[in-house]
């Protein structure tokens, strides 16, 4: 076996040891950009290699692969890189706001220190300081929003136990804030945070509302517990909008034309998860997807100036019209 080879099945062992419920083949060409028959041989060389290893059947017929123990784990060592990532992504969390958060991987960070043998932690020290001063922190430049730690603890733990929240929020329709009982289950992260959750007095009961974080004056914890809508996804939610912000009236098929001047730079930007991209004969590009939020859309399009026009829909089209500046000396 070669060495790459070696490092790859010892990659794929912590990956399985790392799942509670097991992996799939699905999981594993997701993850090694393999085919399907390549990530079949490499669970193979994996039951071969490690003994731990189990397979059985999920609720939907699929195969799954579970680690019972991961003692035979002990060869896969902690490098300077994976902790100068983890040191920078608590730095992240914390720049965002995010500080429960950075709290909670600065914990995990510890314990994992704390089962390195010690010469192992001497040997790593050198490359670790120097990978921290080569990559310097993640920054996030640009304004924030403002969120009380007490507020933000307290929505985490209603997420984390799936219990009601009680908020104190204002809208952009009302000049106060109104009391609301929320089922909350997840939060959306940019400029501004935003709060996804489940109004159960909804006239259209189990639609998913956003509410932005900064305009929670106050939240408790309610009484009882609700139970997760069982198809909810957050990051499917989230691809739903361009922004943060989703209405379904503001949703539709997007399609922006970058000029040959700008369709370079355009190239090198992801607008959508699921964007496609076309060149066209004259050097310029167009970007599709659908989406919502026409109104965060217009804001970012304002950037490009003159460089990028709206081929649809026409809402957003209108939206930006006469907005196109010429005099921006640089792209977004």
């Amino acid at each position: 076996m070669s060495f790459s080879k070696a490092e790859q099945l010892l990659d794929l062992a912590v990956f399985i040891s790392a799942s509670q419920q097991g992996i799939t083949l699905d999981q594993v060409v997701e993850r090694y950009g393999v085919h399907l028959r390549t990530a079949q041989r490499m669970m193979r060389a994996l039951e071969n290699r490690f003994p731990d290893v189990h397979t059985a059947p999920d609720g939907e017929g699929r195969k799954r692969w579970t680690m019972l123990r991961a003692d035979s784990l002990s060869l896969v060592a902690t490098s300077a890189d994976e902790l100068a990532a983890c040191v920078l992504g608590i730095e992240h969390l914390r720049r965002a706001h995010l500080d429960i958060e950075a709290r909670h991987l600065e914990s995990l960070r510890d314990k994992i220190m704390a089962t390195l043998p010690r010469q192992r932690v001497n040997r790593l020290a050198p490359d670790f300081e120097a990978l921290l001063e080569a990559q310097g922190f993640v920054a996030r430049p640009g304004p924030k929003a403002r969120l009380a730690p007490a507020i933000a603890a307290t929505i985490a733990e209603a997420i984390k136990a799936c219990r009601p929240l009680e908020i104190a929020y204002t809208s952009h329709l009302e000049d106060a804030p109104q009391t609301r009982i929320v089922w909350p289950l997840g939060l959306l992260t940019g400029t501004r945070r935003y709060l996804a959750a489940v109004d159960p007095q909804s006239r259209r009961p189990g639609t998913v509302k956003t509410y932005r974080l900064e305009s929670i004056a106050a939240a408790t914890l309610g009484d009882g517990y609700f139970v997760r809508p069982p198809r909810f996804d957050l990051q499917a939610f989230a691809n739903q909008a361009f922004g943060l912000f989703q209405r379904a009236d503001e949703t539709g098929d997007i399609v922006w034309r970058f000029a040959p001047s700008a369709a370079e730079h355009a190239a090198g930007l992801l607008f959508h998860p699921l964007q496609t991209e076309e060149w066209q004969a004259d050097g310029a590009l167009i970007v599709r997807f659908r989406a919502s939020g026409f109104l965060e859309m217009a804001w970012y399009l304002y950037q490009w100036g003159d460089a990028v026009e709206v081929l649809s829909p026409a809402p957003l089209r209108a939206l930006v019209a006469g907005y196109e500046r010429t005099d921006f000396p640089a792209f977004p």
